[in-house]
Parts: structure tokens; C-alpha cells; sequence
């Protein structure tokens, strides 16, 4: 490979790592933290692993979209529309969404787009609040 080849490739791969790998991991270990211990609690306590599964299973479909987005954005391809994006993160989906984001730095500069994802993730984190310390009561009026 010659020297300008060798220059795209690593160009080519650099957007493949993850800076600050180690704090995003932190911040995605603390994220998860709420909606884990509270869908392991309700599972072992009233055996409902729907939260848990639906996690997971949804994480994996979020991570998957944001995959299919990225490269149809690379190729002007037709979009997955953000309202889509934004509803699988809704529906437990803002794990995987958070993880995609950061692997393949795709949405993470539209301010519009994040502070919908934030406010996602800020509703799951209420509603465990609620959920595990002021035993759903706060969320009841909703």
C-alpha cells in the first residue's frame, strides 16, 4: 500500500474508534444503572422479565437502525425517519441508541436530535427513580 493509500485507510478507520472509550463506558454503566437493577428486582420479585428483555431485545433493533441509518447516509440512500429512531429509544431502545451513536458517530452533532434522545433517556431514569425509591408514586398523576 502506497503512502496516500495507507492515509485514506487510516482516515477510513478513524472514525471507527471510540474516543474516550473508558468515560463513555462509565457514563453508559451509570445510565444503565437505574433501569437494570430495577428490571432485575422486577424480575426476581414478581418473575416479569418483560423490562429486561425489552431492554435488550430493543437495544439490539435501536443499534441495528442507527447501523442501517449510518451507512444509507453514506450512500444517500432513503433515511430512517428520526421519529422512528426516537421511538425505539422510547421504548427501551436508548441503550443500544447510546452505544450506535458513539461506534458510528452518527447523530451525535444535531442538536435537535439529542436533546430528544436526552430527554428519552431522562424519562427512563425518572421513571426508575419513581419506580425503586418513591414506590411509583410520583409517576401515578401521568
Amino acid at each position: 500500500m502506497n503512502d496516500s493509500g495507507t492515509r485514506r485507510h487510516a482516515a477510513r478507520n478513524a472514525g471507527r474508534v471510540v474516543q474516550n472509550l473508558r468515560l463513555k463506558l462509565i457514563v453508559l454503566a451509570v445510565l444503565c444503572a437505574l433501569p437494570l437493577t430495577g428490571s432485575l428486582l422486577l424480575g426476581l420479585q414478581e418473575a416479569s422479565w418483560v423490562p429486561l428483555t425489552a431492554y435488550g431485545t430493543v437495544s439490539v433493533v435501536a443499534f441495528l437502525l442507527y447501523w442501517s441509518d449510518k451507512r444509507k447516509a453514506r450512500s444517500d440512500a432513503w433515511r430512517t425517519p428520526e421519529n422512528v429512531l426516537h421511538a425505539v429509544e422510547l421504548a427501551g431502545g436508548w441503550p443500544g441508541a447510546l452505544l450506535a451513536q458513539q461506534v458510528f458517530r452518527h447523530k451525535t452533532r444535531k442538536v435537535s436530535f439529542q436533546v430528544v434522545f436526552w430527554f428519552i433517556v431522562l424519562l427512563h431514569q425518572a421513571f426508575w427513580v419513581d419506580q425503586l425509591f418513591l414506590g411509583g408514586h410520583l409517576l401515578a398523576w401521568v
